[in-house]
C-alpha cells in the first residue's frame, strides 16, 4: 500500500520531465508521504521512452504505440497503480513543477474532509504570474468571452467562471469549487473507483471537466488548495498541433454541452459557436484554421 500515486501523461515534452519528476520525488522525500510515479508516454517521437529508462529508473513507464489521449492515458496509469493500493492518485502535467510542500496540503485537504473527493493546487506561470486554477461550469456566458469581445474587467469575473484572485492567497483555507483544471488533480482512489475515472470519449479537453460533474452529482465535494504550490507552464503538447487543438478543443466542448446541459441551452449554444467561428474565418488567413473553425461549425451542428 501507498499514499499517493503519481499519474503523469506525456507527449512529446521531454525536456519538461526531468524538473516535473525532480519535483515530485523531491516533495516526497520532504513530505515523507510513501509515493511512486507512473509515467504514460502517448507514443512520443522526442527521445522520452529512453530518456525515463536511462535517468529515472525507479519511474513506472507505459509506452504506448499510439496516442490514447489524455483521459484514457491517465486510466491507464491509474489502473497500473491500482495493484499498489494507493489511497490517493496525483494526476499531473509534465509541463509543471511541484513546490515544496504541494503534496501535503492536498493530502491534508481530503484526510480532513471526509465528503472531498478531488484537491486542486493553486498554479503559477513559469514566471510566477497567478494562473486560474478552479472554475464554474461553463454555461452559455462563458461562451460568449470565448468567442466575442466582451469588457476587460468582466474576465475575472465570476460571469467567467472565475473565482475571486483573493480566496487563492496562500494563507487562504482550501475551498470548494465546479471543477480544478486537469493540471493538477489529487483524486481519492475511493471516488476513482466509483466513479470510473475519465470518460475516455474525450480525447482531449474537458475531461476534467465532465469527471468533476459525475463526481459531485455523486455527492463527493471538489476543492482547492491555496497553500498547495505548482508552477504550470500551460500548452506544452497542445501547441504542436495548433489547427488539431482547436478542433478537439471544440469537439470536447459540444460533447460537454450535450451531455451536461440542456437542449435548448444546446440550442442556443451552437448558435453562438457558429457564429463566433465564422467571425475567426473572417480574421484569419491560415488556411488550416479557416478548415478548423468550419470543422467547429459542422461537429456542433451535429453534422460529423
Amino acid at each position: 500500500m501507498i499514499d499517493v500515486a503519481v499519474i503523469i501523461v506525456s507527449w512529446n515534452v521531454r525536456d519538461y520531465l526531468g524538473p516535473c519528476l525532480r519535483s515530485v520525488y523531491a516533495d516526497f522525500r520532504l513530505s515523507g508521504l510513501r509515493g511512486e510515479v507512473w509515467v504514460v508516454d502517448n507514443a512520443s517521437t522526442d527521445g522520452t521512452v529512453a530518456f525515463l529508462h536511462d535517468v529515472f529508473p525507479q519511474v513506472h513507464v507505459i509506452a504506448n504505440r499510439e496516442n490514447m489521449g489524455f483521459g484514457a492515458a491517465n486510466n491507464q496509469g491509474m489502473r497500473a497503480a491500482a495493484a499498489h493500493a494507493p489511497r490517493y492518485y496525483f494526476l499531473l502535467n509534465p509541463d509543471t513543477v511541484v513546490r515544496p510542500g504541494a503534496l501535503t496540503h492536498l493530502v491534508s485537504c481530503l484526510a480532513e474532509r471526509p465528503h472531498a473527493g478531488i484537491a486542486g493546487a493553486r498554479l503559477t506561470y513559469g514566471n510566477g504570474r497567478f494562473q486560474h486554477s478552479a472554475f464554474r461550469f461553463p454555461g452559455i456566458m462563458q461562451l460568449f468571452f470565448d468567442l466575442f469581445p466582451m469588457p476587460p474587467r468582466l474576465y475575472e469575473s465570476w460571469l467567467n467562471g472565475r473565482y475571486p484572485r483573493r480566496v487563492y492567497e496562500p494563507d487562504r483555507p482550501p475551498f470548494a469549487v465546479d471543477h480544478p483544471l486537469g493540471a493538477t488533480m489529487l483524486v481519492r482512489a475511493a471516488v476513482a473507483e466509483a466513479t470510473s475515472g475519465f470518460d475516455e470519449s474525450f480525447h482531449m479537453y474537458c475531461e476534467e471537466i465532465d469527471w468533476s460533474w459525475r463526481v459531485q452529482e455523486t455527492g463527493w465535494k471538489i476543492y482547492a488548495v491555496p497553500a498547495a504550490e505548482i508552477v504550470h507552464y500551460g500548452g506544452e503538447s497542445t501547441r504542436q498541433i495548433p489547427a488539431e487543438s482547436v478542433v478537439n478543443l471544440w469537439r470536447s466542448r459540444a460533447q460537454l454541452y450535450r451531455r451536461h446541459r440542456s437542449k435548448l441551452t444546446m440550442k442556443l449554444a451552437t448558435w453562438l459557436v457558429t457564429a463566433g467561428m465564422k467571425k475567426k474565418i473572417a480574421k484569419t488567413g491560415d488556411p488550416r484554421l479557416k478548415e478548423a473553425y468550419l470543422d467547429v461549425i459542422e461537429i456542433w451542428k451535429g453534422r460529423k
